[in-house]
């Protein structure tokens, strides 16, 4: 062979510590471990996005069952409120009617209330106030009873001297007074009129009240004593009359029972009084 041919095949050429087996082989095993790793990851996905979907589709499939339970509870509710309105004859227009009527008297309660929870206030306030003027006119009536029961015990105890017996009538009288105290509380009873006298012995008729008295005779040792009683132009003689007894002659137009009671006898003389009704005429003189 010459120099100049050029031979049909190159020489080939090795790297350094390389073989051409090696390294196919390590490219093969990366590449395989890359396609696990990929193939895991989607493989993971894969699954979670499966395992989703299924939660969806389930919460998906309740949801719409609850829309379907709620319509038909809605659908229901209607038909019932609609059932009701037709068994009472009522529309759903006149109910609603109804219902804004309703609201506005509850509305008009309202208003009402909180007006005459502002009244009841102001009263409060008044009622505070007049309370405290009541309390002082109580204080007043209560002093003032204190004195009536003090008045009402002195009169019970002088009204123990007093008598109720029979006239020389023989009619019930009222108390007698024996002195001339016990006048004076007969007098503020006010039941009748009374008129004080003192009649001496031979003197002329004195007019007490609405009638003339004259002493005829006056014996001090008995208590007995004898007057004349002048009433419509006729006398009367009361003879031998007792101390404190009532004498009774009936007196004036009304035909009235007068009393006459005697409370002191002396030798001459005699001390007493005329008791007449509250509506007697009045009289000419009083002594």
């Amino acid at each position: 062979m010459s120099e100049e041919q050029t031979p049909s095949n190159p020489p080939v050429q090795y790297v350094y510590g390389a073989s051409p087996n090696k390294s196919s082989n390590l490219l093969t095993w990366i590449l395989g471990g890359l396609l696990v790793v990929v193939t895991a990851v989607g493989a993971h996905y894969v699954s979670d996005a499966r395992t989703r979907i299924e939660k969806a589709e389930k919460l998906q499939t309740a949801a719409q069952a609850e829309a379907k339970e709620l319509a038909a509870r809605i659908s229901k509710g209607e038909a019932e409120t609609q059932s009701v309105a037709s068994q009472l004859g009522i529309t759903e227009k006149q109910l609603s009617a109804r219902a804004e009527t309703l609201q506005r008297e509850q509305s008009a309660q309202r208003a009402t209330a909180t007006k005459l929870a502002q009244e009841t206030a102001e009263a409060q306030k008044q009622i505070g106030a007049v309370s405290g003027e009541v309390s002082s006119v109580k204080t007043e009536v209560a002093s003032t009873k204190t004195d009536v029961a003090s008045t009402k015990t002195d009169l019970a105890q002088l009204g123990t001297k007093f008598d109720s017996m029979k006239g020389d009538l023989g009619l019930q009288s009222g108390l007698i007074a024996h002195t001339r105290d016990d006048l004076d509380v007969l007098k503020h009873k006010g039941d009748r009129n009374y008129y004080e006298f003192a009649l001496n012995k031979g003197a002329s008729p004195q007019v007490v009240s609405t009638v003339s008295l004259q002493l005829k005779k006056a014996d001090a040792k008995r208590g007995k004593f004898t007057l004349n009683v002048t009433s419509d132009d006729k006398t009367i003689e009361k003879k031998d009359r007792n101390m404190a007894e009532p004498i009774q002659f009936y007196s004036g137009r009304d035909h009235l029972l007068y009393e006459l009671v005697v409370w002191t006898v002396d030798k001459n003389k005699v001390t007493g009084y005329v008791s007449t009704p509250k509506n007697a005429p009045v009289p000419v003189t009083a002594n």
